[in-house]
């Protein structure tokens, strides 16, 4: 399984307590990134293209899983599995996955009201 810029992933287990430390250390990381700009210079130079690929198509499937978009449209404009839809139409019920289309919707939502008082001021 290839990981991180091409790194070989090991199947061999990591002792459970420095799993821990390592992952705590990913969680810490990812709590401190403060802006869009921030994340994408730190995130976009520590994971590879596919695995960023891959998790930004995820997220996206998620999203448009939620808007009521249908199997065919996701996997033909994402070019994903039904296999992937089907699992993270599965993963939407964790609360994991609650708070980040939330935080997509937020996002979305904010966007739009901004552009919205834009254009009364540049009147």
């Amino acid at each position: 399984m290839r990981g991180i810029k091409g790194m070989q992933v090991s199947k061999k287990k990591v002792n459970l307590t420095l799993e821990k430390q390592v992952r705590k250390m990913w969680w810490q990381l990812v709590a401190d990134i403060k802006n869009p700009e921030e994340a994408e210079k730190i995130l976009g130079g520590l994971l590879s293209d596919t695995e960023l690929a891959a998790i930004s198509k995820r997220l996206a499937v998620g999203y448009w899983l939620t808007k009521n978009r249908s199997y065919e449209n996701i996997k033909e404009n994402l070019k994903v599995s039904s296999a992937t839809i089907a699992t993270v139409q599965q993963d939407l019920k964790k609360p994991g996955w609650k708070a980040a289309i939330t935080k997509v919707e937020a996002e979305e939502w904010a966007t739009k009201w901004e552009a919205k008082i834009k254009k009364l001021f540049d009147k």
